[in-house]
């Protein structure tokens, strides 16, 4: 089990108090909050060894060029990759999935072939196949949903087809908590000949990801998800597939050779990571990583399950709370409303109480038509929250919700 107390001590940002409160954070989902190894990690950087990276051969170059590829080699061994060469840096979840969709989706699909995707995408996971399709032809599929908010999967086989040429799913989300069965749909997938590219940005954070075991063809997530710095993303992709991409961004560092006329590409994974990268936050990003293993990615994930758990009946006991979303298999987050109480004015409200959470479509706004709403709030948690933040959350909401009762 985790021991929250110590854990809250590395947080710096959590002895602050918020309108005379203590900060109660439960905004995960949108970004973590960072320890101080991960703080410290970057002041050294900038403070011993800042300098661009790969070709400098002075001492200053060659230290940041060790230190920042360090950091791809502890995010190749977090999520079981291969090798070094499979791991791209980008800025974010949202930039490693469009470089899916301009380098691979844009180059290989044509009029006719279908891409699968899911109603609870996240727009990251969804905006870019909607252009794909429109600049290629390719037709969008969507997988079915159950009124729990589980994807239906009786009927896989005929919305993966022998027409399906990739399959875009989120393997968390970051609305409704769930847990996709991403084995079951990448095995289907390839079984039809489809590639898969999976949205991890809600799930490397807070449980173990093996792509290999997995078997995924591509991996996205965020560092600031997962205690890292903003700024700093990674894309996991199959090295054959990586092969038979063109670049997304041209200029410094991805060419080996150049000529007045043409150019020749770096070898992987140089190959997509133009212009002077983000030093410091993959330097960051792997003290993040770092922390994690200390802590145990399976003890991480039991935590949260624990807490989510106990949020639920806790929060069920409140007149008018509704819940979005499977009970089970679900992430450590719940979406919810309190009776008519507009959730913007739900969250403006907890904030004077010191409890941060998120309020809003969560950028999910089909999944938002799809629920029948404008809006939900959103708790979700992580590693230094427990269950007095709960607690705090669901006093909080009570008060709320009389004080909008005596203002009707």
């Amino acid at each position: 089990m985790l021991n929250v107390a110590d854990i809250r001590k590395d947080f710096p940002i959590m002895g602050q108090k918020v309108h005379g409160h203590p900060l109660v954070y439960l905004d995960n989902a949108a970004t973590t909050q960072k320890p101080r190894q991960v703080i410290d990690a970057i002041v050294r950087y900038y403070e011993t060894s800042n300098a661009n990276v790969h070709r400098g051969v002075h001492t200053l170059a060659e230290r940041a060029t060790e230190q920042y590829e360090e950091a791809r080699e502890k995010v190749t061994r977090f999520i079981n990759a291969p090798s070094r060469r499979n791991v791209i840096f980008t800025r974010n979840s949202s930039e490693s999935l469009n470089v899916v969709a301009y380098s691979w989706a844009r180059k290989f699909l044509k009029p006719g072939d279908e891409i699968v995707v899911t109603p609870m995408e996240h727009h990251s996971n969804l905006v870019p196949w909607q252009q794909v399709a429109l600049h290629t032809g390719a037709k969008l599929r969507f997988i079915e949903m159950l009124p729990n908010g589980l994807l239906r999967t009786d009927n896989l086989g005929e919305i993966i087809t022998e027409k399906t040429r990739l399959v875009a799913v989120t393997q968390a989300s970051n609305v409704l908590g769930t847990i996709n069965p991403v084995t079951g749909i990448v095995r289907l997938a390839h079984q039809v000949g489809a590639k898969v590219v999976v949205d991890g940005a809600q799930s490397v954070p807070h449980i173990p990801v093996d792509v290999q075991a997995l078997d995924l063809d591509w991996l996205a997530f965020s560092g600031h998800k997962m205690l890292g710095p903003t700024g700093i993303g990674v894309l996991y992709g199959r090295e054959d597939l990586l092969d038979s991409m063109d670049p997304f961004l041209f200029g410094g560092e991805m060419i080996s050779r150049v000529y007045l006329e043409c150019a020749e590409w770096s070898e992987l994974p140089h190959k997509f990571e133009a212009g002077t990268p983000n030093i410091a936050g993959a330097i960051g990003l792997g003290a993040a990583i770092d922390y994690l293993n200390q802590l145990g990615m399976k003890n991480v994930s039991d935590h949260e399950q624990r807490l989510v758990r106990y949020a639920i009946e806790r929060l069920e006991a409140i007149d008018g709370f509704r819940l979005y979303g499977p009970k089970e298999p679900r992430g450590g987050l719940v979406a919810f409303n309190l009776g008519d109480v507009h959730p913007h004015d739900v969250a403006t409200v907890l904030d004077t109480y010191g409890v941060a959470i998120r309020a809003g479509h969560h950028c999910a706004q089909p999944l938002a038509n799809w629920l029948d709403v404008t809006a939900t709030n959103r708790a979700s948690f992580y590693i230094y929250n427990d269950e007095a933040d709960v607690d705090t959350l669901a006093s909080a909401l009570v008060k709320t919700k009389e004080f909008f009762s005596h203002v009707a």
